[in-house]
């Protein structure tokens, strides 16, 4: 697709919009012998002119690339008679990305079909094949055959979006065809939506409804800056989309591998809350806290302990669990990484050699964190029935027997059966250790212990009351 006009005249037609939207002076040419005459020579009035004519004309270049996306019957199917999956949810869009009939959609559109009806914008219907899916991000690249080359559109850059940016929308809404709505960049960066494991969403206003799903998301020169994936059903003008740079690079590996390889530490990770940032020696937020450590993986290997902070992954600030999972998966599995860690206070660089993602990893839960709550907990020595009953691989620890209704203990989430390893930073293996960790806590300190659950760990500041 061609540029439809330069930056600087964009941003002339968007000042005009401006004062138009909100009631500020559009200069005009003085007034002719009739109103019609003087709102023909309005500056204002050809300014808006001008930018529907750019906003007409990138519709028009990028509604072609844009297909309809139907999963059809995996067996005893006709394809002469393009059966689609009986009430399946999965139809939806699609955008071509090159001439020769690779198209990117969302995975959660295909489903477990290996083959899809796509329909095309000159009403073309043509069988594609399922290349590959990611479920991790929601994507899917299908390709289709023809004798001809498709419309394709280009991909932009994502890391370049903005918040107030104006973006197109073109899908195929509750099957009305290469519809295009127009709105703005609402926000950037959104993650915790819980829609796939690596979710750097960009939120717009542009209408997103069912049927869009899989769509492109156009920058005002034509650029994909993001594939549509969802809607929030209860937000109206809320959606979501797949940062361009996240889909051409599964779209890439998914086309050159069949598959999606990612590279993987091998940590249990958690948020840094106020109180656990005080206890670890930096401030909230600033990284992610490793609260296990696996062994023989790389993270181990690189001398990572439990209670580390990552901050930093190859000089890139983490702040989320979810953005370091996103910065060390975009690497390559073999690969070194620097990775920053805070421990006692001490900033330190770790060079660690990555190795491939497995499946089915389990990160660590967490409880949540509340200032105000009394400890409220009774504790015995780990036998090995209690390690059986309550699947823990351990042979020393302290036990949660009782949880307090109402306690501080129960506020924090943590419940009968817990396995007590660490009281602030110290290994406690009975319950005469734990006894002496907490007496030495001053009326007003707070206690950090390190739980196991079920295998998996996560770490919990409690303040005890005074009473």
């Amino acid at each position: 697709m061609k540029t439809p006009t330069s930056f600087s005249t964009l941003t002339l037609l968007g000042l005009g919009l401006a004062g138009w939207l909100f009631g500020m002076p559009i200069p005009t040419v003085p007034a002719a012998d009739s109103g019609s005459a003087s709102r023909k020579t309005s500056p204002g009035l050809r300014m808006l002119e001008e930018l529907q004519t750019v906003i007409t004309d990138l519709a028009e270049e990028a509604k072609p690339s844009v297909v309809s996306i139907f999963p059809v019957q995996a067996a005893g199917r006709s394809r002469e008679a393009g059966e689609r999956v009986p009430n399946s949810t999965g139809s939806g869009s699609g955008v071509i990305v090159d001439a020769v009939g690779h198209i990117i959609t969302n995975n959660h559109v295909v489903g477990d079909a290996t083959e899809v009806e796509v329909r095309l914008s000159d009403k073309t219907k043509l069988f594609a094949q399922v290349i590959g899916k990611d479920p991790d991000t929601d994507l899917a690249v299908l390709k289709v055959t023809t004798d001809h080359p498709l419309p394709a559109a280009r991909f932009g850059d994502s890391s370049g979006v903005k918040v107030g940016q104006w973006v197109l929308a073109v899908g195929n809404p509750f099957g009305l065809d290469r519809t295009v709505t127009l709105g703005v960049v609402s926000g950037i960066g959104r993650e915790n939506i819980n829609l796939s494991r690596y979710e750097n969403f960009i939120q717009t206003d542009a209408s997103i409804n069912p049927g869009n799903s899989g769509g492109p998301l156009f920058d005002l020169r034509g650029d994909i800056i993001g594939i549509n994936t969802a809607i929030i059903n209860f937000a109206q003008g809320i959606g979501f989309a797949i940062p361009s740079n996240m889909a051409k690079q599964v779209m890439n590996q998914l086309i050159n591998k069949g598959k999606v390889v990612r590279a993987w530490l091998g940590v249990g990770l958690q948020p840094l809350t106020l109180d656990l940032a005080s206890k670890f020696g930096v401030d909230e937020n600033e990284g992610v806290l490793v609260n296990e450590v696996f062994e023989r993986d790389p993270a181990a290997l690189a001398g990572i302990r439990p209670g580390d902070v990552i901050t930093k992954v190859d000089g890139a600030l983490v702040d989320t669990p979810n953005k370091l999972s996103r910065l060390v998966a975009a690497l390559d599995p073999g690969s070194m990484a620097i990775v920053e860690v805070v421990r006692d206070g001490k900033r330190m660089n770790l060079n660690v050699a990555l190795s491939e993602r497995r499946d089915a990893v389990v990160t660590a839960s967490l409880p949540q964190s509340r200032s105000d709550f009394k400890l409220g907990i009774d504790v015995q020595d780990l036998t090995a029935g209690l390690a059986e009953k309550f699947r823990l691989n351990e042979s020393r620890g302290v036990l949660i027997s009782k949880v307090e209704s109402g306690s501080l203990a129960q506020a924090e989430g943590l419940r009968e059966g817990d396995l007590i390893k660490e009281v602030n930073r110290a290994d406690t293996g009975t319950v005469g250790e734990f006894t002496i960790a907490v007496a030495k806590v001053k009326r007003g300190d707070t206690i950090l212990l390190r739980v196991l659950r079920e295998g998996r760990a996560f770490y919990v500041v409690l303040k005890p009351s005074d009473h």
